[in-house]
């Protein structure tokens, strides 16, 4: 009789802790929180230096439904050409959305709206971008475009770098459109923590200065590329690679002073450099 007692209550205890077990256990969150931070050597945009050639800190911000949308912001310390009008950061709005085409493919499409916080009026500017990325075995492989349509930000306002040395617009209200085309490749090497990356990219636009005597195709038509390797350790990522463009300094000698680190006319932002940086991811 207590056998029978005993085991009437494990049964009846275990059941009702059944429902209880399950209760603590929720479900996965549609809405997943991601960011990171990271010290690079130098901001390389397209190839063109953004802090003077100095370092830079820069961190971002992602929003991720599950249903593929997204929302996110990512900023940077500026100086020299990068500065916008006298903004000494960068800080760019992304939304998209990413859809799996296969298992080992994805298109992902967005806007970043470029924002330039203390800096002259006239400095935002807008980009749609589309990236198709697939993966096989231990490459990966991204193509990608970025086109920002016709908008003062872009113009060509000045037609030299002594015009915009001396505040004299030449073309003032004149709009200008940007497109700039990529190819990344990441492949893991087997048997290392090393990850070999590269890109290339083509930048057409305006062939002289904005309205804050800056461009987003500097020279009007160039290329940039890098070659670099990343590796991994717990949330940290060390990436060091080699980053250069085809702008020589002849080409680029109406841009100046604007085109120099500390924009003393001298030497180029775009030439060949190694850029080191290193990411906490959270």
């Amino acid at each position: 009789m207590h056998i029978l007692r005993f085991t009437a209550a494990a049964g009846l205890l275990a059941g009702l802790a059944t429902p209880a077990f399950a209760q603590d256990t929720a479900p996965p969150s549609p809405v997943t929180v991601s960011g990171s931070v990271t010290l690079a050597t130098d901001y390389r945009l397209r190839g063109v230096s953004q802090s003077d050639k100095d370092g830079a800190i820069q961190g971002g911000l992602t929003i991720a439904h599950e249903s593929g949308v997204y929302v996110g912001a990512w900023g940077s310390n500026l100086s020299g050409w990068g500065t916008f009008g006298g903004s000494n950061m960068e800080l760019d709005l992304i939304g998209g959305y990413k859809h799996k085409l296969s298992p080992s493919a994805t298109l992902d499409v967005g806007l970043t709206w470029y924002m330039y916080p203390g800096g002259a009026s006239k400095t935002d500017y807008a980009e749609p971008y589309v990236k198709l990325s697939g993966t096989t075995g231990p490459a990966t492989l991204t193509a990608s475009a970025f086109y920002a349509p016709k908008q003062q930000a872009l113009g060509k306002w000045y037609r030299t770098g002594a015009d915009g040395a001396a505040g004299v617009y030449t073309d003032a209200g004149d709009k200008e459109d940007n497109l700039y085309l990529t190819g990344d490749g990441a492949y893991a090497i087997a048997g290392t923590p090393f990850t070999a990356k590269a890109h290339i990219g083509h930048s057409w636009g305006n062939d002289g200065l904005g309205p804050n005597a800056t461009s987003a195709a500097p020279t009007g038509s160039y290329w940039d590329w890098s070659l670099g390797a990343d590796t991994i350790y717990k949330n940290l990522t060390l990436n060091v690679s080699y980053i250069d463009t085809d702008i020589t300094r002849r080409s680029a000698a109406y841009l100046q002073p604007s085109f120099s680190r500390g924009q003393d006319g001298t030497g180029s932002i775009a030439d060949g450099t190694i850029v080191a940086s290193l990411t906490a991811a959270f």
